[in-house]
């Protein structure tokens, strides 16, 4: 018969347990700090002016003036005012606020800014442009900071319908500088609005 040889189990030395318990806390929690820094950064919306009004909802047509720079303060972009007479339309540069239109974190933050406020939207470089620049004067994979005034939006079919209009009374006045059709003549009908620009 074989002969089993019989190791006594030593005693856990008082306070093991304890260091044991330890290391398994750091070691998740350093586990924890990597996944973390492995997560790709999200936009950051810091209010530099309250708004008063509501937040615009994915489909709706937002006026906004911007300035758009890089981390380092280098300005790559800025909003330009319609050139159509004033009272139309608000103040600022149309878009239509939807996936696709704009880099993905600017289309995200104009989500959580309120009409008439004043803000400072950061976006890393995976929801920027990330390796494709668009610009030389964007570096590829560049943070981008902007300066944004929700001055107001509205929905798409509000946006048509002035555009529209804008369109009728352009006619209008062209009619009454010269080139009027006669009274027999048909009308032109309005064309179907163009699409915001994207930024």
């Amino acid at each position: 018969m074989t002969e089993v040889t019989r190791v006594p189990i030593q005693p856990i030395a008082k306070g093991s347990l304890t260091k044991l318990w330890l290391g398994v806390i750091v070691a998740a929690l350093i586990g924890a700090g990597i996944a973390y820094a492995a997560v790709p950064k999200g936009i950051d919306v810091d209010t530099i002016t309250e708004g008063t009004g509501d937040s615009p909802n994915v489909g709706d047509v937002v006026f906004v003036k911007y300035v758009g720079k890089l981390p380092d303060g280098t300005e790559f972009d800025r909003s330009r005012p319609l050139p159509i007479p004033p009272g139309i339309f608000p103040e600022g540069t149309p878009m239509l606020l939807e996936p696709g239109q704009q880099i993905e974190g600017f289309f995200q933050g104009l989500q959580q800014m309120e009409k008439g406020g004043k803000y400072r939207l950061e976006i890393p470089a995976a929801l920027a442009y990330g390796e494709t620049s668009p610009s030389p004067t964007i570096p590829a994979n560049s943070d981008l900071v902007f300066e944004v005034e929700m001055v107001d939006f509205m929905s798409r079919a509000d946006a048509d319908a002035k555009m529209r209009a804008l369109e009728q009374a352009m006619q209008a006045q062209q009619a009454q500088q010269g080139g009027a059709p006669g009274a027999d003549a048909p009308q032109q009908a309005p064309q179907p609005a163009p699409s915001a620009p994207s930024n």
